[in-house]
């Protein structure tokens, strides 16, 4: 009859036991082997082996003050805005032998504040943020912990430390920019969940239908941004807005569901309908027809955050001259945008 697994963790002790020494004559044998013989080694490996001991990496790294750990802190783990992004971090961490932490805030302002806190109390030597809208408690943590915070994904007027992103306002106004710019009078806007990043590209395309002295026209909801939200949003949209001839969409999500209600309607995209995406996600390119859309430098921003705290966790120690990086966006216009003919 076999015996029941252990329910307490192996310790360092139990190693010591089993392979007749003292604790700290254990310790060195696994973490500085070259200091005792061959023979001492080999049992003491032997008894960790046969125990399944895992050391504790957090007590040794805090009494060096380095954890090897770095913790980033997203909205959403199923949104695949961030598909890049956490490759990114990826990328450059773990070749430099760092462990990445990832923590899901949920587009919810006190779960980006727990967290952090979550993330602070596992020592990291520092944090990426997908955002700069945190909270002012959490604003007061991060900058108390005296480690480098990066905050992406949007340009900060106040970073609290180093902030890399674009300009979503800039960005929502160019997307309307271009439909103006096709002769398009009658734009709408339709848009998921309204997190700040959302508010701005909206408030960009607000400034765009003003300057051109058009009418607003928006539909958005609280749901998540889904294929199936763009196309009911867009429904909702030709049946307030008559006369429409184009839409820009919060996301390249809601841009591929508007697609699809176009094309269940039979409504000819781009002839009789312009439809312009936020974020060039992989799809956007082989839609059919290729959708147009602002592509965010989301790779690269992750990629020069974790450079940055590469070089200042294990590099030259100081933080770049320019703490501000606004990387950009680019207007991609393709098949699903077209000059509007004269009516």
């Amino acid at each position: 009859m076999s015996s029941k697994p252990k329910s307490s963790r192996v310790t360092l002790r139990d190693v010591a036991f089993r392979a007749d020494v003292s604790e700290v004559t254990a310790s060195r044998a696994l973490r500085n082997p070259e200091l005792v013989s061959d023979r001492l080694r080999a049992r003491v490996t032997e008894a960790a082996r046969d125990l399944a001991y895992v050391p504790n990496q957090l007590a040794s790294a805090l009494a060096s003050a380095r954890t090897g750990r770095v913790a980033v802190i997203v909205p959403s783990l199923t949104n695949g805005v961030f598909d890049d992004y956490l490759r990114a971090v990826h990328d450059i961490f773990t070749p430099a032998g760092f462990l990445v932490v990832v923590l899901n805030s949920d587009y919810v302002p006190g779960y980006e504040e727990k967290a952090i806190e979550t993330a602070l109390g596992q020592f990291p030597e520092a944090i990426i943020l997908a955002g700069v809208d945190q909270t002012p408690r959490a604003r007061q943590s991060l900058r108390q912990a005296g480690i480098p915070v990066v905050q992406t994904m949007e340009i900060a007027d106040d970073p609290i430390d180093i902030n890399i992103g674009l300009s979503h306002f800039d960005a929502g106004y160019e997307a309307a920019r271009h439909l103006f710019d096709l002769g398009h009078r009658r734009i709408g806007h339709i848009t998921g969940p309204l997190d700040p990043r959302t508010r701005k590209r909206m408030a960009g395309y607000l400034d765009a239908v003003a300057e051109f002295g058009a009418t607003p026209l928006i539909a958005s909801d609280e749901k998540a941004s889904n294929f199936a939200l763009g196309g009911s949003l867009l429904a909702e949209l030709m049946k307030s807005a008559p006369g429409m001839t184009a839409v820009f969409c919060g996301n390249d999500n809601l841009a591929l569901g508007a697609l699809f209600e176009c094309q269940r309607r039979g409504v000819r995209v781009p002839e009789d309908m312009s439809i312009m995406g936020f974020n060039d996600l992989e799809y956007a390119k082989s839609a059919f027809p290729s959708l147009s859309t602002i592509a965010t430098p989301r790779y690269e921003m992750a990629r020069r955050a974790a450079e940055i705290i590469v070089e200042v966790t294990r590099g030259s120690g100081k933080r770049p001259k320019k703490r501000r990086i606004d990387l950009g966006f680019e207007v991609v216009g393709r098949e699903s945008t077209v000059r509007l003919k004269s009516q």
